[in-house]
């Protein structure tokens, strides 16, 4: 029998041109398969996306419609009342024309920032808060600005009530112009000279001049120096220091660093003239040793100089009083046959005044 060949082992079935014939119609089926997965992926991920979009668009549209149906368009939720408080000269009538609301509208058609803003736009608005409460209420609370002095570019002003040109101004530095004054502006210190700047309504002072004025001001608020030195006018037209003026008349020139340790220094000076009964006239605390100081006249001082010194006062003597005895009186003898040129009437006597006996009158025989 004829025995059958056998194959090596490792044999190749194929030639080179067969394999690799096979490998690029592999290769083909594999990037048509890749291609396929891939453009369903796209479908899907812009599908997941779509709908991802119409949910969040129906859900934004069936809230709209449900606010616009259960709060926008409700008239339990109507603005029925506005609370304003204020602490100062602020009308009712101003904040809500300012704030730009009214009673009878929706109370959710008014955006509360927008409204706070618009309010902190007031000169004399210091702070501000709004509150909504359902279902009909907003509550303003306005804390405006204390002004504490009167400030002015004029050298002199004789009333700052009746003057455009004068301000009041707060401890910030922030100007203001009030539509009612009250009497307390009255008692106010007054800045004048502060010509570095234009004052404007609203506007903050920056000049150096005008804070150091400020600053004195808030520092000359202690025990002692508010009783005792009370600030009625600074001036600043001078450009290098604050020439202040206080109740008594007493002119004090500060300088515009260190007020604290001004201050302290004129402290003792009052101590001093208190102790001395003595009034002070000036101090300049500009300079730092051998401070000069006047002290005002006593008033004998004033009576003495408002005297002449030629001229003596005069003095008023008193006249002795001349008493005589009590005596009759002596009777008229009245003749008829006498002329007319030698017929007069003899005067009357005068009553005779006695110590300690009372005035009689005179009897006709």
């Amino acid at each position: 029998m004829r025995q059958q060949r056998r194959r090596p082992r490792n044999q190749r079935l194929s030639n080179f041109r067969q394999r690799r014939q096979q490998h690029l119609l592999d290769v083909k089926v594999r990037s048509r398969t890749a291609a396929q997965y891939r453009n369903r992926r796209v479908i899907v991920l812009f599908s997941k996306i779509a709908l991802v979009i119409a949910l969040i668009a129906g859900i934004y549209v069936g809230a709209r419609q449900a606010a616009r149906r259960f709060f926008l368009e409700n008239p339990d939720y109507n603005l029925a009342r506005i609370e304003v408080e204020t602490d100062g000269t602020l009308q009712r009538e101003q904040i809500l024309r300012t704030a730009n609301i009214r009673e009878g509208e929706n109370i959710f058609a008014f955006n509360l920032g927008r409204v706070h803003d618009r309010l902190q736009q007031l000169p004399q608005v210091d702070d501000v808060q709004v509150v909504r409460k359902l279902p009909g209420e907003i509550d303003i609370a306005i804390i405006e600005r204390k002004p504490i002095a009167w400030i002015t570019s004029e050298k002199e002003i004789a009333d700052p009530f009746a003057s455009e040109a004068a301000f009041l101004v707060d401890a910030r530095g922030v100007l203001m112009k009030e539509k009612k004054l009250l009497s307390e502006y009255l008692g106010l210190p007054l800045i004048v000279g502060c010509a570095s700047e234009s004052l404007e309504p609203g506007k903050v002072v920056e000049s150096p001049e005008a804070r150091a004025a400020l600053e004195l001001l808030r520092l000359s608020t202690r025990s002692f120096m508010q009783t005792r030195f009370q600030i009625r006018e600074i001036d600043l037209s001078k450009g290098y220091c604050l020439a202040v003026t206080d109740k008594n008349h007493t002119r004090v020139t500060f300088g515009f660093d260190d007020l604290d340790t001004g201050l302290r220094r004129l402290e003792q000076f009052l101590v001093y003239s208190d102790d001395a009964h003595r009034e002070l006239a000036t101090v300049n605390l500009l300079v730092q040793r051998n401070v000069p100081v006047t002290f005002a006249k006593s008033p004998a001082e004033v009576i003495n100089d408002t005297v002449k010194p030629n001229e003596s006062p005069r003095i008023m003597k008193a006249l002795p009083a001349h008493l005589e005895p009590w005596s009759e009186p002596t009777p008229i003898k009245r003749s008829g046959a006498t002329s007319s040129t030698k017929s007069r009437a003899t005067p009357s006597p005068t009553p005779v005044v006695r110590r300690g006996l009372p005035v009689q009158p005179l009897k006709k025989n």
